[in-house]
């Protein structure tokens, strides 16, 4: 099965087994649709029934069936709230989950292939994709339409337009 997180545990909420958690999706209100998500537990993935949600600042409480006690929760500080792929939210078009973004093929829009897709730094404007090339500085390209031409998941092919001043 395929998941995707949607946050990190931060520590436990109260004395019946709710968990503070930090949302890693752009959509925090996704928690409310969830009926199971996945706890990744030292590499395991534990499934757990959500039981209910709540939102505080830019926090999201949540209680599962399975944790009764602040004790157990504990045990749970810092893992990841998976869920599976099909509870993903859908994409609309020139959409795509970061995740797929990840060690993708960036190459020119003549075919000069310029390096692999290492890390996505989140800006306040755009992201900004880092681009890893090998033996040389690495590539920072904005998420821009007018720099980022096509993207190919199936393929893990990105082809982009380097603006004025990009290259290093």
């Amino acid at each position: 099965m395929d998941e995707f997180q949607v946050g990190k545990i931060t520590s436990p909420h109260g004395v019946k087994g709710a968990f503070r958690v930090f949302p890693t999706t752009d959509e925090m209100e996704r928690f409310s649709r969830l009926k199971e998500v996945f706890l990744l537990h030292h590499g395991e993935k534990v499934p757990c029934t959500v039981q209910w949600v709540r939102y505080q600042k830019n926090m999201v409480l949540l209680k599962l069936k399975e944790i009764d006690d602040a004790n157990t929760a504990e045990r749970y500080r810092g893992d990841s709230i998976l869920i599976a792929a099909k509870d993903a939210l859908p994409l609309a078009e020139d959409e795509y989950y970061i995740r797929d973004l990840y060690d993708m093929e960036v190459v020119q829009e003549d075919g000069q292939v310029l390096g692999r897709l290492e890390d996505i730094l989140s800006t306040g404007a755009n992201d900004v994709y880092v681009v890893r090339r090998d033996g040389e500085k690495d590539l920072l390209l904005p998420a821009i339409k007018e720099c980022i031409l096509k993207v190919d998941v199936a393929e893990k092919r990105m082809t982009v337009r380097l603006l004025e001043g990009l290259m290093p």
